[in-house]
């Protein structure tokens, strides 16, 4: 009868002794030095979209570019939903979205331009 008792004594007592050791530090901790600076030319600004503001009559138009070339647009009507025209091929012609979370969407990423 000693016996099960044991080793549920034994059981609940092993995971508090295990947490116990994981708390106890080494004395010679010493912080990490600082992240050396990204290597020049790395960080491209170019990569960056640009947002020009607008205003069109009662109409608030944020055009989004990308190494100067136009892919998106958001138009935000007074007192109305915003939509987007997207330019998805990268032909110029825009299509109208009216949210970014409707449907499913099939990833486009350009890999490279020629």
């Amino acid at each position: 009868m000693r016996r099960p008792f044991r080793f549920l004594l034994s059981a609940l007592l092993l995971p508090v002794a295990f947490a116990a050791l994981a708390q106890t530090r080494p004395a010679d901790l010493q912080p990490l030095p600082e992240a050396p600076p990204p290597p020049p030319g790395l960080l491209d600004p170019s990569l960056e979209p640009q947002v020009t503001i607008i205003k069109r009559g009662q109409d608030k138009v944020e055009e989004f570019r990308l190494k100067g070339k136009l892919y998106m647009l958001k138009v935000t009507p007074p007192g109305g939903a915003a939509y987007y025209l997207i330019d998805e091929k990268g032909d110029g012609m825009m299509t109208r979205r009216e949210s970014f979370d409707s449907g499913n969407r099939v990833p486009m990423w350009v890999i490279g331009t020629f």
